[in-house]
């Protein structure tokens, strides 16, 4: 049997977890640089507020609403998130973080669990140590589980927020009631050439020959349909070693400083040097992108990146970061206000593995000072230690004016009890 646990509006509940009088209150929660709605509450949602609505056109909709509107406070929902899965591997050894708010769960040898009685304690644990609501969907396989989530999600009463599917009979019914569109693997793409031969429901999906599914679609769609009807063949994607590394940020306004947008990318370079090691995994290539506005079409318009290869893998800390400020030299260019950069690590191999090279090496001393910058910045957080060239103050530089208090990952935000 598997298990999807999905955190119920999860930014929008983290926010309440710390603010009570925010409960069964309108919420909204913004993206980076607070410029459209990524999150909702269900309050929100009843009073029409849009997924993705750009908050200057929103704003007084918001207010006469009475929508209590906030930027992404991304440190506190890591670790909430955290948390959350931490509690899920109380249950089950196998399990899949698929997001940031949503699990996979595998049960092994459950013959003989009651799960309508362990989905409701799942549920029950994770709320009572979090404060999080969740929802529980239990079945056979994992897309089947995606649908027992949703109608756990759709009939909270009747369900008390956990369902499960263990008959025939319930598999039918819950295919024939969830639409094609809210099938999980069904893109827009394939949800138009579904429709067209007449499937409007997953049921429909299913009624659909083997041959024809594998031979006009492909074995992804065939997975999910003997899925669907409840023969496993989408197993828990555990995690991998990356084959690249990536750290793109917005910038918090637009910027023609040469020097501004250096630090930024540097800052960049040492997140992606940082995750290399982490992984244990050196580079051979490093891709640097920088992008002007697109959204202000009066100004000068510019996109352009700069590949750099080197001779030997790397996952210092000053390389990387040298040699991505100097693609930054190639690509700027004058009068142009850049809003995006970003930095690519590829050619991924492993540290302790790899071709060495005859005539060029890495700097022997990096090895021990990137070790040494790592247990610091990991024992004393928030990036104590850092480059030269890096802005000491900020890390990541966001409009966020609308922030709450980093709760649980700043010893400064820690909750304040009155008595």
């Amino acid at each position: 049997m598997f298990a999807l646990v999905d955190c119920n509006n999860f930014y929008a509940s983290c926010e309440r977890v710390f603010n009570p009088n925010l409960r069964q209150k309108p919420i909204a929660i913004l993206s980076n640089n607070d410029g459209c709605v990524i999150s909702r509450s269900d309050e929100a949602k009843a009073l029409g507020l849009p997924m993705g609505a750009p908050i200057f056109k929103w704003e007084g909709f918001c207010k006469a609403n009475n929508i209590k509107v906030f930027s992404s406070n991304y440190p506190l929902y890591g670790d909430m998130s955290t948390r959350v899965m931490k509690i899920l591997e109380q249950f089950t050894p196998d399990v899949e973080v698929y997001s940031i708010d949503e699990s996979f769960l595998e049960f092994k040898g459950f013959d003989y669990v009651d799960f309508d009685a362990y989905g409701l304690e799942i549920r029950k644990r994770v709320l009572k140590w979090t404060g999080i609501p969740t929802c529980v969907g239990i079945a056979p396989t994992k897309a089947l589980s995606k649908v027992a989530n949703k109608i756990a999600r759709k009939f909270p009463k009747e369900t008390k927020g956990a369902y499960v599917i263990d008959s025939e009979e319930k598999r039918v019914k819950a295919l024939k009631w969830i639409q094609l569109k809210d099938v999980w693997g069904i893109g827009r793409r394939l949800h138009k050439r579904l429709s067209a031969k007449g499937c409007k429901t997953a049921y429909d999906f299913v009624q659909l020959p083997d041959d024809w599914v594998r031979q006009q679609f492909s074995i992804t769609e065939w997975k999910l349909k003997k899925d669907l009807e409840g023969v496993p063949k989408l197993t828990l994607d555990m995690r991998e070693t990356k084959r690249a590394i990536a750290t793109t940020r917005s910038f918090d306004f637009t910027y023609d400083d040469i020097n501004y947008i250096k630090e930024r990318v540097s800052t960049f370079a040492v997140t992606c040097a940082e995750k290399l090691r982490q992984q244990h995994s050196s580079c051979y290539m490093i891709i640097v992108t920088l992008s002007s506005d697109s959204h202000k079409r009066n100004l000068k318009q510019h996109r352009g990146s700069q590949v750099v290869k080197l001779s030997y893998p790397t996952d210092s800390t000053l390389t990387i970061s040298k040699a991505a400020v100097e693609a930054v030299e190639t690509i700027f260019k004058q009068g142009v206000k850049y809003k995006r950069a970003g930095v690519i690590v590829t050619g991924l191999v492993p540290t302790e593995n790899h071709q060495l090279h005859l005539f060029d090496a890495e700097n022997p001393k990096h090895k021990p000072l990137m070790g040494v910058m790592d247990k610091l910045n990991y024992k004393y957080g928030d990036y104590k230690l850092k480059l030269g060239n890096q802005d000491l103050e900020r890390t990541w530089k966001m409009r966020q004016e609308r922030l709450t208090p980093r709760y649980t990952t700043n010893i400064k935000d820690i909750i304040k009890v009155k008595c």
